[in-house]
This record gives C-alpha cells, structure tokens and sequence, in this order.
C-alpha cells in the first residue's frame, strides 16, 4: 500500500487531472512552428480572448514568457524597471542580462509587494547617452502570495504612460489574484501592455506558460521564441491540457485560498514559528523560526511521515490542488512531534 505524500514545495508541484491526461492522448496536433497545430491556436485565441488582449503565444515556461516579453519591448543597451524579489530577476538566471543584453534596474520591494512609485519615477534615466534607455516597468502579480492593489496597478499603468514605458505584467499566479480579488484575470490584465501567465502552477497542466499582448509584441515574440530554441512542432498535446487549466482549474484555487488560511491558524499556536496572517491573502504561507529550531533537521523528519517542505532560514508553504485538508493537518501535526522529540 503506497502512503499519500502531500508536497508543500510549490504548486509547480502539481500533477495533470485525468481530464488533461485524455485530452492530451487525443489532441488534434500539427507543427506548430508553421502555425498548423489547431489544439495550440484554439488556446492562444482562447487566452486572448479571456484576458483581452489582441493575440496570445504559447511559450514552454513562464521564464520563457517573461524573458520574450522583456525582448520584445526592449533592445539592446535597454532597461527594465523590476523589484528586488521579482521572480525575472532574481531566479531566471538573469535572461534579460545574458541573452537579450537588457539592464534590470530593481528596486525594493514594500512589504506588500508593491514598488514605490516615486522611486520608480527617480529610476527612470535621463535622455542621454552616458545611460541605459529606461524602456519598460515590469510588476509580478502575486508576489510572495501578496495581490497588488487594483488601484495601486492604475496608478503604475498611469506612471508609465506618462513617462513613454511599457509596462509588463508576470502573472505567475494571475489566476490566484483573481479569485481572491473575486474578479476576472482580464480585469488584472487590462492596466498592462503585457502579461505572461503560468499554466504549470496551481492551473495544474504539466507544461506551458502563455504571454498575452498586441499582434506587434506578439510577433516579435514569436521569432525571439524561435531564437532561444522554443519552437515546438506538436505542441497541441501540451496546449489540451492548458486550455482545460483555463477552463476547468481557475475558480478551484478558493479551496487552496481556503486551505492556506486553515493552515495559518494552525500554525499560530506553535510557538517555535512566527506568522503574519495579513500576508496570507492566496496560496502560500510564510512561516519565521524563532529559537533554534533546525529546519533541515524539520525536512527529514516530515519526508519520513510522507510530507515534503523546502527548509530554509524561514519556511515556505504553498497549497495546490494536490493538498487535501488531511494534508494540513498532517504537516501540523509532523511540526508538532518534530518539536516534542
């Protein structure tokens, strides 16, 4: 008999429903480089359509949809305005920089994700060639399992047009900042020139992310996919199971929403773990350490009961559609006997 594992890691996690699985063994396929595969332009114009953009590209990951978008609103000897923490910076291995020669300008991030607005206006470089041109705000939506403000996402979309940028959106968990702000992923999307969006997250499909924008941008993007080697030839058998992320996974993130909650409150009562339940707003849990509780110590303790989180000098906790409530409480209570050794 084989125990259940719950994987708290990410929801990169993940597996396939078994809608996907069947759609994938019986998606109509073509070489999607010559634009023929039908699964692959069904679900880009599916995408287009639900976040109201003019046209859509299915890309193999979101570092591959974010480094496409940061190619295609700026060239060489460019920048980009990001956060410390955005995930285009800081863990995709430096894409802009190595291959599309662009300078990310981070700047700190507030304690609800946000960029401060005049800081981004005095980042902004002057008209002169001792510079990087300053071409392009790029925003990440949920960080750290915080929603950015709908105002605060006017307010950006305002600064750029002002100051002649683009302004870009990483929508990694788009989905999840959705269904906490009970709206549509379009009325997110509307206040961005671009928007890249995981479906291999809490979406559940086994591959592919989608980058949203102007038939422009788009094409430009299609050609630098080329370029990096991400022209797939059937790719349909892929697409299946993102348009099924897209129809099918989208409202079922309020169970992890809900699941996440529980979990904090669970996680209150142990004195050894710090946590912020303001910051819980979607999926994740951020947990600090206090004392000297070893948390490697924790990593091996809970892979032997059949639970699996990373460690670390602070502890993260994501739920996905893979973590039932019998899974929380199974962390708890792993937690909880870890301590009482």
């Amino acid at each position: 008999m084989t125990t259940e594992v719950f994987d708290f890691r990410s929801d990169t996690v993940t597996q396939p429903t078994a809608a996907m699985r069947a759609a994938m063994a019986n998606a109509p396929v073509g070489d999607d480089v010559y634009g023929d595969d039908p699964s692959v332009n069904r679900l880009e114009a599916l995408a287009a359509e639900m976040l109201g953009f003019d046209a859509a590209l299915f890309t193999s990951s979101g570092t591959q949809a974010n480094l496409l978008a940061l190619m295609g609103h700026c060239e060489r000897g460019d920048e980009y305005i990001c956060g410390q923490h955005s995930h285009n910076y800081k863990y995709e291995g430096g894409g802009a920089a190595v291959l599309g020669s662009i300078q990310p300008q981070p700047l700190e991030n507030l304690s609800d994700g946000t960029l401060d607005l005049q800081s981004i206006i005095n980042a902004i470089k002057p008209d002169d060639h001792h510079f990087a041109r300053t071409r392009l705000i790029s925003l990440e939506n949920t960080i750290g399992g915080q929603v950015l403000p709908q105002q605060y996402l006017a307010d950006a979309q305002q600064l750029a047009f002002n100051n002649r940028l683009k302004i870009h959106l990483d929508g990694a968990r788009l989905a999840n900042a959705a269904v906490a702000n009970n709206c549509d992923m379009a009325d997110i999307a509307q206040y961005f020139d671009s928007v890249s969006v995981c479906l291999s997250k809490g979406l559940a499909a086994p591959v592919g992310s989608l980058l949203l924008g102007d038939e422009a941008l788009i094409a430009k993007a299609r050609r630098w996919r080329k370029v990096l080697g991400g022209g797939m030839r059937q790719a349909g058998i892929l697409a299946a199971a993102g348009e099924l992320a897209l129809t099918t996974q989208v409202s079922r993130l309020a169970q992890d929403h809900d699941n996440a909650k529980y979990l904090a409150e669970q996680l209150l009562s142990i004195d050894e773990l710090t946590i912020d339940m303001a910051k819980v707003e979607t999926n994740m849990v951020f947990a600090g350490i206090n004392g000297a509780l070893n948390s490697q110590m924790l990593v091996t303790h809970l892979r032997e009961q059949g639970v699996i989180i990373s460690g670390g000098n602070s502890l993260r906790f994501v739920l996905h559609k893979d973590i039932s409530r019998l899974g929380v409480d199974k962390l708890v209570s792993g937690i909880k006997s870890f301590l009482s050794c």
